[in-house]
């Protein structure tokens, strides 16, 4: 295990913590797709992301957010301090749901029932 990183607790065992020069963080990750021939619109609806979008996942403490994609494959990343507040926060966001109710038929997305947010993956390996 590298020096200046650690894992969290067992419960939390899909999150990563390591330090930067402002102490912990914690990185998150996850693995959802578009629906074939929804590609373009994917994109577009992200370039004209609502702004009150963009505020409840700030609100939610989420940072350094990105999403990558590749054939129909999205990748997601993103860092936050506690992601049982995130998560929450999120669950009850009505500009969340609207926004997840309006992707929908564009997106297959595959939620952890427990947590009910996209399953979050296991890092493998870190370097800063």
């Amino acid at each position: 295990m590298l020096a200046d990183a650690r894992p969290i607790p067992e419960q939390y065992h899909e999150a990563w913590w390591y330090k930067d020069k402002e102490g912990w963080m914690t990185q998150y990750a996850w693995v959802l797709e578009v629906r074939p021939g929804y590609e373009e619109e994917y994109v577009r609806r992200h370039q004209e992301i609502w702004p009150e979008m963009v505020g409840a996942l700030r609100e939610a403490g989420i940072r350094n957010y990105s999403i990558f994609r590749y054939g129909l494959t999205l990748f997601g990343y993103f860092e936050t301090d506690d992601i049982e507040k995130t998560q929450e926060y999120l669950a009850n966001s009505e500009t969340n749901q609207r926004w997840s109710e309006w992707m929908d038929p564009i997106m297959k997305v595959d939620l952890d029932p427990t947590t009910q947010f996209p399953h979050l993956l296991p890092l493998q390996w870190h370097m800063d």
